[in-house]
Order: structure tokens, then C-alpha cells, then sequence
């Protein structure tokens, strides 16, 4: 009754809007006995539509949240796409206001620890990027950078190569030493990823760093060459110089390892990377990308120009 009583309230009936009081008057007089503060008692316990749909996308993200706790790192925006790209049809300004009700937000970026050393000695390849971190097509620019982490067993280094097309992480590393191997590794991921994709020749690439001793070394400068790649070195102590990379870095400290914590030792944090690579790569939405994944950009691109192998 009390439900009939609010789907009719608004009703116009010869001319007369029935409003609460005069429906629960009629009702009475038949027989069925409900006053106006009865009726405005019960309504105001039933959860109206919003309310319920409400708590049913709640439901959903924190199911997603528990399930992924990648997934917790993402802020309103991103939440709200990657909710939409798992079927769910819900409106930004629903998350938003979801999100301050529920105290969550996104991660925040902090500051990276220093990793750039420069070895005066080494040959430093010159800038060939100038800032300029875009390309036409896959594996016409990567970036690389690597980053540390501490855990109880002592620090681990993480090396990243990514591809400024598609922004994809193509190639990565996890190490006990800052050293040559760490991002020659990464490297070699990179070109394995690539060639089992079907594109074994790079010639032409740029692969761009900072200035550290480990990417000017001239083992690493000699497989760049040796693959068909430019060298690229930015200035010492600029960021801006290899933005990408130091971007992409940021969001896998952020998203990650602040959340995540504390590590155990080098296999805790291998084992956490490659999941987050995974997720940054084919769930994770990048507003660069016009809110799409990096290897769905690259399946796309590849579709189009049919020059190798989609990705899978």
C-alpha cells in the first residue's frame, strides 16, 4: 500500500491532484485504515531507486577493489572507465560522488629516489628526443628508466622499457644491483616482446634514458647498435628530459608499491611487477590513449596497417 500510495500521490484525476493526505482519507473510508504519518514513516525507510542502484555500483567496486587491489589505486575517473569497460553502464558523476561518499580516492603520486649516476668516462649518445615523447607507430621511440624499492631482505631494483607509441611496457627487469644488467635485461625483454609479436627487425628505433651510468655503458650502447637502435641520452639531472619513462615509473610506485608494502624480498616484488605490468597494460585505461589500454591501441594499430601479428 504504502508503495501504491507513492507511485499515485502526483496523480491527476478530473482535474484533482490527489495528493497523500486525500489518498489515505479515500483509502480509509473503503476499509484499508493508513494515515498521512504512517504512510511519510514507512517512505521514508524505503530506499528509493537511486539508493538502491547506489548501493549496488558500491557493491561492484568493492568487490573490484578487493578482488584487484590494483584496482584500489585507481582514482573516480579511471574507476568510472574501467568500470565501463567491464560491462558495467554507469555515469562518471555517479563514481564521483560514490567515491566522496565512501572517503576513497585515488593514489597520489610522491617523489622518486634518485638513480641517475652518471659515469663521466662513458660516451653519453646524444638527445635525439628533445622532449618530444610521441611516435607515429610502434617501435619508432621507448623509453626505459628504472626505479628501487626497499624490502626486508634490502633494496631491488626495477628497470621499465616502454613504448611512446602505445605507451605499453614492453620489456622489464627486477634485480638485486643497480647494474648494466639490470636494464640490458630489461632491454632484451623488450626486443623477445616484440619479436614474438612477429616484428624481429627494430631498425630505425630510438631507445632513449637519462644519463646514468648503466644505460650510457658501452655494453648497453653496443646492443642498441647491434639491434638496429639509436642511443638516446638526455641531460643529467633533468626529469623533463625523460618524462615518459620517470611518468611511468611514477604510476608504478604509486599504484603499487606505497599501497602494497611492506616487501618481503626480490621475489615479492618480481611476482607483484608482473602483475601490475599486466593490469597497466591491458585493463589499466590511459587518458593518452583516449581512455583506451596499450595493447588495445596496438591491436588496433596492427589491425589497420595488417604489418605484424596482433598482440595478444
Amino acid at each position: 500500500m504504502i508503495a501504491f500510495i507513492g507511485e499515485h500521490k502526483d496523480s491527476t484525476v478530473g482535474g484533482l491532484r490527489w495528493g497523500v493526505e486525500p489518498m489515505c482519507t479515500v483509502l480509509t473510508e473503503h476499509g484499508i485504515e493508513i494515515s498521512p504519518s504512517t504512510y511519510y514513516e514507512w517512505a521514508a525507510k524505503t530506499p528509493t531507486a537511486r539508493q538502491v542502484r547506489d548501493e549496488e555500483v558500491v557493491a561492484v567496486m568493492v568487490k573490484e577493489r578487493t578482488t584487484k587491489p590494483l584496482v584500489a589505486a585507481l582514482g573516480s575517473r579511471k574507476m568510472w572507465l574501467y568500470l565501463r569497460g567491464k560491462g558495467h553502464d554507469v555515469a562518471r558523476c555517479t563514481i564521483e560522488r560514490l567515491y566522496r561518499e565512501q572517503g576513497w580516492e585515488g593514489a597520489r603520486y610522491g617523489k622518486k629516489p634518485r638513480t641517475t649516476i652518471p659515469n663521466p668516462g662513458h660516451e653519453r649518445a646524444p638527445d635525439l628526443v628533445h622532449r618530444r615523447f610521441f611516435a607515429p607507430v610502434p617501435n619508432r621511440l621507448w623509453v626505459a628508466d628504472f626505479t628501487q624499492v626497499a624490502t626486508w631482505s634490502g633494496k631491488v631494483y626495477i628497470a621499465f622499457v616502454i613504448d611512446a607509441y602505445s605507451r605499453r611496457i614492453v620489456g622489464w627487469r627486477v634485480a638485486p644491483t643497480m647494474s648494466t644488467a639490470l636494464v640490458l635485461d630489461a632491454l632484451e625483454h623488450a626486443l623477445h616482446t616484440r619479436a614474438a609479436a612477429g616484428v624481429a627487425d627494430v631498425t630505425g628505433l630510438i631507445s632513449h634514458s637519462d644519463a646514468g651510468s648503466q644505460y650510457t655503458s658501452l655494453v648497453l650502447t653496443s646492443r642498441l647498435v647491434e639491434a638496429g637502435a639509436d642511443p638516446s641520452v638526455g641531460s643529467v639531472g633533468d626529469a623533463l628530459d625523460n618524462a615518459l619513462a620517470e611518468t611511468t615509473v611514477g604510476s608504478f610506485k604509486t599504484e603499487l608499491i606505497r599501497r602494497q608494502g611492506p616487501w618481503r624480498d626480490i621475489d615479492h616484488v618480481e611476482i607483484e611487477t608482473m602483475t601490475w605490468v599486466d593490469f597497466f597494460n591491458t585493463e589499466r585505461p590511459h587518458e593518452y590513449l583516449d581512455d583506451l589500454t596499450p595493447v588495445t591501441v596496438e591491436n588496433l594499430h596492427y589491425a589497420q596497417t595488417q604489418q605484424a601479428t596482433p598482440v595478444s
